[in-house]
């Protein structure tokens, strides 16, 4: 079997966790088939286990800060038609969100193979996004829901998004399955370097968020959290790829009135995010909408204890009391008293990062998600050739 993953970033370069996700997934499904990755941004062709092929935006399409609000869904289906265009030795396509849908959609109908979409999150659900592309916002959920309606399978990363597919979207529900994301245990585990905190001015004990700059992480929120903690707690916002110029100066002007603060604002290493979750003392993820959730991953992964809210497939990931505290969405006060509850018991904290370290062992292996991926293509390609035979 050969498989062609279509994706935005390769491999991640923001705090997103689709990147993260296909980087992770492919490397996995690289030891079970053939894999080719088209994804966005030019570059050279590479080869090995997994090939990559980057592709740039038309010229005439490409977008920039003195174009109009839709020009990004422009650009992307310009590096959509280029990603369509070249020849396809696959036996399937699997496009993840909606930048690489329609590159998934064309090649199904040209070169004859079938379509799978991975939803990492769902434009319906994020209407804010009006405000960040435009008008743009109707053609990325065009776009969306043209490719979940036409595709062969539709994997949602949690229980609660297969229910809001099926809600959302006009789709046969036998093809949508619920396939939870993965970590690599081994690449994420608890450390006792510091020397990347002390350059970066971190003082313990610290509330750990990692995340994108924008309004459904629920940053803000942990803001106004901040206020209510004891004193000597730091706030540490690992916080890079804001949505829009705006919401970042939103941030930048927000930040020095929380004194407990500290704003890093690159994007960091593999090596510099383990440290920060491996000595947090609590890890927040205060998000108001959040299909899965990788980030909780990771912080258990690192024996840290994670209060965050309790909505879409973090429920799926966080065990209440047991792992960490789950929270209602968008109210601080809740989210602070949670937050201090952890903090003020360090055995419960300690218990709680054990307990989520264990599982993550135990039920979230990449091993394991490829090797339930793999049973969806074939599903789907034989699908597919039954239903050209009848044709």
């Amino acid at each position: 079997m050969k498989a062609l993953m279509l994706t935005r970033e390769y491999p991640p370069h923001i705090y997103g966790g689709a990147g993260v996700v296909v980087d992770q997934l492919t490397q996995a499904l690289s030891k079970r088939m053939s894999v080719e990755v088209r994804c966005f941004g030019q570059r050279d062709p590479s080869s090995g286990p997994v090939t990559v092929q980057g592709y740039a935006p038309w010229e005439r399409l490409k977008a920039g800060k003195d174009g109009p609000l839709f020009a990004p869904a422009l650009e992307t289906l310009s590096i959509g038609l280029a990603m369509a265009r070249d020849p396809v030795d696959a036996d399937v396509a699997h496009a993840h969100t909606w930048y690489a849908d329609m590159a998934g959609l064309w090649i199904r109908t040209l070169h004859r193979i079938p379509l799978v979409v991975t939803l990492h999150s769902m434009e319906p659900l994020r209407p804010w996004k009006a405000d960040q592309l435009g008008s743009g916002y109707l053609l990325s959920s065009w776009i969306e829901k043209t490719a979940v309606e036409t595709a062969d399978r539709v994997i949602g990363v949690s229980a609660k998004m297969r229910e809001d597919i099926i809600e959302h979207f006009d789709v046969d529900a036998r093809k949508v399955v619920v396939l939870h994301n993965g970590i690599d245990p081994e690449r994420y585990r608890r450390i006792e370097a510091r020397d990347h905190l002390e350059r970066l001015g971190v003082k313990q004990p610290y509330v750990l968020f990692v995340g994108r700059i924008t309004d459904q992480k629920g940053i803000f929120h942990l803001l106004e959290a901040s206020k209510k903690l004891p004193a000597g707690v730091q706030v540490v916002l690992c916080a890079s790829a804001p949505d829009t110029p705006e919401i970042e100066e939103r941030l930048r002007k927000a930040v020095p009135q929380h004194p407990n603060v500290l704003w890093i604002s690159e994007m960091v290493s593999p090596d510099v995010v383990k440290q920060l979750y491996s000595h947090a003392a609590v890890f927040c993820c205060p998000s108001v909408y959040e299909p899965f959730g990788i980030i909780n991953l990771e912080a258990m992964a690192c024996e840290t204890p994670v209060v965050a809210s309790a909505t879409g497939g973090i429920l799926e990931v966080v065990e209440d009391g047991t792992t960490g505290l789950l929270v209602p969405p968008a109210r601080p006060d809740e989210l602070a008293e949670a937050l201090k509850r952890v903090l003020a018991d360090k055995a419960m904290a300690r218990a709680m990062g054990q307990a989520g370290r264990k599982r993550v062992e135990e039920k979230f292996s990449w091993a394991s998600v490829a090797a339930r991926t793999e049973e969806v293509y074939a599903d789907a390609i034989d699908e597919f050739k039954r239903s050209a035979e009848g044709a």
